[in-house]
């Protein structure tokens, strides 16, 4: 079995980069099993700890910052909360699974409103094979930078583009 840093309710696993930028190891030969091996298995902690929050910080995230396995790689992940069984299974089906089974309960309900919110605005707009929502998906992350915590009150955000 792999450790990542996080993976993301589609099953795509970050194992090098914290923050999608901070390089804590090598992906040495973590990937070379991912795509070899008979029953590929990555296991990792719901929450680790923060010196902020005292739940810690989620590792399911809607959307990993950096991806080194994508789901076709990954057939089971594992956290003290449960086993996601993800073979066969379509992506919102997968996302559904690792939400029930894997995520945090401090977190679950946050993530969960997400991925409802992410499946009705896009199939909404006739997609959605993994329905993300570009100006939110990463708020958990940035509400760590700025606030301490991925607990975050709300998914709405203020998009100012520039035309």
């Amino acid at each position: 079995m792999n450790t990542p840093v996080e993976f993301d309710m589609y099953a795509h696993a970050n194992s090098t980069l914290v923050g999608g930028t901070r390089m804590i190891n090598g992906l040495g030969g973590s990937g070379d099993f991912l795509r070899n091996g008979f029953l590929k298995i990555m296991h990792s902690p719901s929450t680790r700890p923060s010196k902020t929050d005292p739940t810690g910080i989620t590792c399911v995230v809607p959307k990993a910052p950096h991806i080194d396995h994508t789901e076709h790689d990954l057939d089971v992940l594992v956290t003290e909360q449960g086993l996601a069984d993800l073979r066969g299974l379509a992506p919102k089906d997968r996302a559904q699974t690792i939400i029930d089974k894997c995520v945090h309960p401090e977190y679950k309900p946050i993530i969960q409103e997400y991925f409802d919110m992410a499946k009705k605005e896009c199939l909404a707009k006739g997609v959605g094979h993994e329905p993300q929502l570009f100006d939110r998906c990463f708020k958990m992350q940035q509400n760590l930078a700025k606030n301490g915590t991925m607990k975050i009150k709300n998914w709405d955000i203020k998009v100012d583009l520039c035309e």
